[in-house]
């Protein structure tokens, strides 16, 4: 359908149109059908935009009243729903289907190998024969880089940088000399790992720069969105842990630990030296003071502001950031404050008429 923009929103969006039957999907998602296990499907789209042929997904009772008026072919489901005029594939948990289905009908790019003729290689690096090399790329003295990389283009690898197994690294990424980087990496666009710690001395009466020697370790399977900077530590590492995602625009200082399995949002900063223990959960806008010890699984709210150490399984929330059922009472008292005020006046008021 047209949205005014000039391009047509349509099934052809499934370049190749790969289909495969509810039967399959079910099967892949260790699911079961609700109707006819043959119907063909060639995409998974939202209730409102789903056309024939597609799948689509409802979660509770008022998505699944809205895929069942639209024009998809068949609905994810979990739990007892059931349908007259849909097929449905009934699945434990719907958010971790749709996770799994996506890769079926939007499959990743083919991978390259070789090296583009505009990239410049240093003759000392060890580049493997199935990486790729894109447009415009520096790679350094010493760099290594292991099986299946992919730089897209416009990449700048420091001198000694390891790279592992099939890491992805978006157009403009720069990484840093002596930075060491695992498996199955994703980094994404304008990103740089390894740039300077922010360490200064005042000497003299001016700022003396205080130089940051270290480097950056990052583990297995981590994802890093765009712009987001890494800085190297001043005398060791920088570490992010295995499986940990990063969203975009997020900060961190020399000589951070960033524990496994962590979420960090968009627009986080955190200073120097403070070091996260596994599974943690940080929301976007939060901001964290140097040297302090964030436990295992601890959450923190948005917007938070974290001056001091939180412990594991710790929820912390406002600024600055404290438990969070004490700042929610807090809050609900500021809320009170005007009409506590306003009785407080006309107690004045009737205690002055009263003398």
């Amino acid at each position: 359908m047209d949205q005014g923009t000039g391009f047509e929103d349509t099934p052809n969006r499934y370049l190749g149109m790969i289909s495969f039957t509810t039967a399959q999907i079910a099967e892949q998602l260790k699911g079961e059908v609700l109707g006819d296990d043959s119907v063909e499907l060639i995409g998974l789209a939202s209730a409102e935009n789903a056309d024939e042929g597609e799948l689509t997904f409802a979660e509770k009772a008022s998505y699944f009243e809205a895929a069942e008026k639209s024009r998809a072919s068949a609905v994810l489901v979990s739990g007892d729903f059931t349908s007259r005029s849909k097929v449905l594939i009934r699945v434990p948990d719907v958010r971790m289907a749709v996770a799994r289905v996506l890769p079926l009908f939007f499959p990743p790019e083919p991978v390259n190998s070789g090296v583009h003729s505009s990239a410049v290689v240093d003759s000392s690096a060890d580049v493997h024969d199935t990486a790729w090399i894109g447009p415009h790329c520096v790679i350094g003295k010493n760099v290594k880089i292991g099986a299946g990389c992919q730089l897209k283009g416009g990449n700048h690898i420091g001198n000694d940088a390891q790279l592992g197994e099939e890491n992805v690294l978006h157009p403009n990424v720069v990484i840093y000399p002596k930075t060491k980087i695992g498996n199955r990496v994703v980094i994404h666009a304008g990103t740089a790992i390894g740039s300077d710690g922010y360490g200064y001395v005042f000497d003299q009466g001016e700022h003396r720069k205080m130089l940051q020697i270290g480097h950056v370790i990052i583990g297995d399977d981590v994802e890093i969105g765009a712009n987001t900077s890494i800085d190297r530590g001043a005398l060791g590492p920088t570490v992010i842990g295995k499986g940990t995602k990063i969203d975009n625009l997020v900060h961190f200082a020399h000589n951070v630990s960033m524990g496994n399995h962590c979420l960090v949002m968009g627009q986080v900063g955190i200073a120097g030296s403070t070091k996260f223990g596994d599974y943690c959960v940080l929301a976007s806008q939060s901001g964290y003071a140097g040297h302090l010890k964030i436990g295992n699984q601890v959450t923190v709210g948005g917007k938070s502001g974290v001056m001091k150490d939180v412990p594991d399984g710790g929820t912390v929330l406002g600024i600055p950031a404290q438990p969070d059922r004490q700042t929610k009472r807090q809050w609900i008292a500021l809320q009170q404050l005007p009409e506590m005020k306003k009785r407080l006046r006309d107690r004045e008021r009737l205690a002055k008429d009263n003398t």
